[in-house]
């Protein structure tokens, strides 16, 4: 019985050695697969940290963007209405220019400068005064209309001044969008690359951590079977034990038997007993 106790343990030992080594091997690649697919993740959160910079990049170019939009509308909107000015400003002066005086303001107020000093200096007769007082009158209609003409050219040229300036603004504000559109494009380009990326590497630990389920898995089930060879060779070196110490009492039960035997042999010889025979002989009350 103790020679198969022994054996059976032997093999249950070598057999737990073997399990052992097979679930620290599969426990060794799945740390692996861990690591691998950990790796994995560390990038996928560099890559949303970049994501996260460029969408801030672009979100900030797309604003800068719709206001600049605004800011050209407002001056398409600008222009439209000094241009409209300048319309009814040229309709105006084509209805004055066709009331235009044949000479020139020159000499219009040179004429009038003469009459007037003739009104002041020559003695006139009150009919005579009167003729040289419509000449001026007359003359002095025709140099306002030389001055409506030339307030209607100014008026229009600070227009088209405006016009031109509000044009120059539309055209920068355009450019300039332009540009931040472009870059808009090119940060939203790059994210949608890193995106590609963060899902290539997200597919990347799916499939490392799926094989790191199952070696885990059969980790685990030769570990298992490790824990319940384990108990049963705990309960084999119990039962060797129990086994081994009946034995040993009754080893101990025959020797103090055969000793007590040898003793009572001796005494009825008169021989000289040693102490643990004499001791024997009191524990049993033979004196």
């Amino acid at each position: 019985m103790f020679e198969s106790l022994k054996q059976r343990v032997e093999e249950l030992s070598r057999e737990i050695a073997l399990l052992k080594a097979e679930r620290d091997r599969f426990n060794f690649e799945a740390r692996e697969w861990a690591e691998k697919r950990d790796s994995a993740h560390e990038q996928i959160r560099k890559l949303r940290t970049e994501i996260f910079s460029l969408k801030e990049k672009r979100d900030e170019l797309n604003e800068k963007v719709r206001e600049l939009k605004s800011l050209r509308e407002q001056a398409k909107r600008e222009r439209e209405e000094k241009h409209t000015q300048i319309l009814k400003l040229k309709e105006k002066m084509r209805s004055i220019m066709e009331k235009k005086p044949s000479r020139d303001k020159h000499s219009l107020k040179e004429e009038i400068e003469s009459l007037e000093w003739k009104i002041q200096t020559t003695p006139l007769t009150l009919k005579e005064e009167k003729l040289l007082v419509d000449q001026v009158r007359i003359l002095e209609a025709q140099l306002l209309t030389h001055k409506q003409i030339q307030r209607l050219r100014d008026n229009l040229i600070e227009l088209q001044t405006e016009e031109e300036a509000i044009e120059v603004k539309v055209k920068a504000y355009h450019e300039k969008l332009s540009e931040f559109a472009e870059q808009s494009q090119k940060f939203h380009q790059r994210m949608v690359e890193v995106l590609d990326k963060v899902r290539a590497f997200q597919a990347e630990a799916d499939d490392m951590h799926q094989k790191y389920m199952e070696v885990k898995k059969q980790a685990q089930g030769f570990h298992k079977k490790y824990i319940e060879l384990l108990h049963q060779v705990r309960s084999l070196k119990q039962e060797f034990r129990k086994a081994e110490e009946e034995r040993q009492a009754k080893r101990q039960l025959e020797l103090r038997k055969e000793l007590q035997g040898r003793a009572l042999e001796k005494l009825k010889r008169g021989e000289k007993l040693t102490w643990e025979e004499f001791k024997i002989l009191v524990e049993q009350g033979i004196s």
